[in-house]
């Protein structure tokens, strides 16, 4: 169960939110600070590998490689459905000794955000996050479906290098398939400072947090920080970033620290 907490992710350098009609003329700048804003208007697939040190009772190391395409759909010319989907698959290790780790899918999660169109400095989404069983092993996943509320605002400006916000969701267990029932919640706030040519610093820890475990057992909260750049395959803007995250406070088998690696596909318009 608690491997969930980190296949959420969510990750938030996902998508666009500079409003413009040519993207692809856009400076490498604007690329990163697109980049950096969870809900607007671009097409992209992140990929984003997190390997979690010091898991489980072994002290092994559990990998998940997430999957994170992100799809626009316009509502008339005010309004934005933003589309965010992960799709983990997760390298769990020997949970006892002498034993074997399981490789496969996890849980996957669509995230779905009305967003205005042209926002202006303030940029919000609201929306619904389901969760979806298709572990491909009982150690992966939860077989109930879940559902809940997530949330997004952030400060994005032409002209200003930073970018700054928070992301929240909160998921519940819907029906009973065998398995336990669950009430996660997670809340990833993320601070960005853009260089000129595409270089930007970066942090967006993510805390989690088990509302059905016991107290002492409930909270994840890493603190870390890490780099980007923005570089182009010919004409296809790639957001690269590195990223470490050390857990300040964390339940007794959950990770000690966090190397997080992403490589992001940008579709501009």
């Amino acid at each position: 169960m608690r491997a969930r907490f980190i296949l959420v992710l969510a990750a938030v350098g996902l998508t666009s939110g500079l409003a413009t009609p040519a993207h692809a003329e856009m400076s490498a700048e604007d690329l990163a600070k697109i980049a950096q804003n969870p809900v607007g208007n671009l097409v992209s697939v992140p990929f984003q590998n997190n390997a979690n040190f010091g898991f489980g009772p072994e002290n092994g190391t559990q990998n998940i490689l997430n999957v994170q395409p992100v799809i626009p759909f316009h509502i008339g010319t005010e309004w934005n459905v933003i589309t965010r989907t992960i799709l983990p698959i997760v390298w769990l290790p020997e949970m006892t000794p002498g034993g074997s780790g399981t490789f496969g899918l996890s849980d996957l999660q669509l995230s779905a955000f009305l967003s205005p169109a042209d926002p202006k400095g303030i940029i919000w989404g609201a929306g619904t996050v389901v969760q979806m069983p298709t572990h491909t092993d009982p150690a992966l996943g939860n077989d109930n479906w879940g559902a809940g509320p997530t949330f997004v605002i952030l400060r994005l400006e032409q002209g200003n290098p930073w970018v700054y916000g928070v992301l929240l969701n909160n998921v519940w267990s819907l029906g009973d398939r065998g398995s336990p029932a669950y009430n996660n919640g997670l809340i990833q706030w993320f601070v960005n400072y853009n260089f000129k040519g595409g270089t930007y610093l970066t942090s967006a820890p993510i805390n989690t947090v088990d509302w059905k475990a016991a107290s002492s057992q409930q909270w994840t909260v890493p603190l870390g920080a890490g780099v980007g750049h923005i570089f182009h395959l010919g004409r296809l803007p790639v957001n690269s970033q590195v990223s470490a995250y050390y857990n300040v406070v964390k339940p007794d088998n959950g990770p000690n620290w966090q190397l997080r690696l992403q490589v992001q596909f940008m579709f501009p318009k």
